[in-house]
């Protein structure tokens, strides 16, 4: 039987938009990105793991837009998560389709420190997959930071590979910060590739 505390239910927007996600992370290392300057011929991209001897560190405090559920710009998203016995927010994940493309983002996977290598990190995204699936999306799509070490290694773990990369998504310097946005994907339905 499953443990109370483990069960995900659904978030609803009503009730939850707003609500912060106090996304901390830590990282005894990062993924550092070294480029060639693109040219005719073409250019050289190494993505290769470093340790560092000072913790990376990011909080909340440092954006000024801390992550919340049910951002405006994220239409028609979803959200469940796991609840505490005083109702507070221990997990969640939220996922919203981008019909463009036909597919789903998961725009927020969080797991409190009290909750981590439980297993649930695990079981949110196999509900973000099972919506990918009830949607018929041909992709689940994700972004994460070059810092955020573990969560590459998790997403890596759940079968999502690298998709692309941004080195100026949140300041001019993110390789200078250690902190490239990545953007990782899970396909559902491979087409052949046409060379």
């Amino acid at each position: 039987m499953e443990h109370p505390a483990y069960k995900i239910e659904p978030l609803p927007k009503e009730k939850w938009k707003g609500a912060p996600i106090p996304l901390v992370t830590r990282s005894d290392g990062w993924y550092d990105l070294e480029m060639t300057p693109l040219n005719e011929s073409g250019c050289t991209i190494t993505l290769k793991r470093k340790r560092t001897e000072e913790e990376i560190v990011h909080t909340p405090e440092e954006y000024d837009f801390p992550d919340t559920l049910y951002q405006d710009y994220w239409e028609n998203a979803e959200a469940y998560g796991v609840l505490g016995p005083g109702g507070e927010l221990l997990a969640c994940v939220e996922t919203c389709p981008e019909e463009w493309s036909n597919r789903l983002r998961v725009t927020e996977l969080w797991v409190s420190e009290k909750m981590r290598r439980r297993g649930v990190g695990g079981r949110l995204m196999d509900k973000a997959k099972e919506l990918a699936r009830q949607q018929g999306r041909r992709a689940l799509i994700l972004e994460t930071q070059t810092c955020n070490t573990d969560a590459i290694v998790f997403y890596l773990h759940e079968g999502f590979e690298l998709i692309g990369f941004d080195t100026c998504s949140y300041t001019n310097d993110d390789i200078g910060r250690r902190e490239v946005r990545l953007e990782l994907g899970y396909f559902f339905h491979r087409e052949p590739r046409r060379f």
